[in-house]
């Protein structure tokens, strides 16, 4: 898969995410511009190191992916991987979880 995919692919992992989740479409939005670079690596590290904590309130495994998508935003050979494992943990929670209708 060449990089330009790749990183297609991630962005449009995001834009569902961001459909899903309107809240937070603004700071997701934020966090995917390339001047937040600087604030992005270390808010994906965190996300993944609290998702290891899950067993505390607010955290979960839900960080985890989210990390890494950010992270994958900056390191271009995470792209692919990432966003094919998005697309299949999609594909496999989709019908446990049901979609807001709004």
């Amino acid at each position: 898969m060449t990089r330009m995919r790749a990183r297609d692919r991630l962005r449009r992992q995001f834009d569902v995410m961001e459909r899903r989740f309107p809240a937070l479409r603004g700071f997701m939005t934020w966090l995917r511009a390339d001047r937040a670079r600087l604030v992005r690596i270390p808010v994906a590290l965190l996300m993944i190191f609290g998702g290891l904590l899950a067993f505390l309130p607010f955290l979960g495994l839900w960080m985890i992916p989210f990390g890494l998508m950010l992270l994958a935003l900056d390191i271009p050979f995470l792209q692919g991987p990432v966003s094919a494992a998005m697309i299949r943990l999609r594909r496999r929670l989709g019908g446990w979880v049901r979609p807001r209708r709004g």
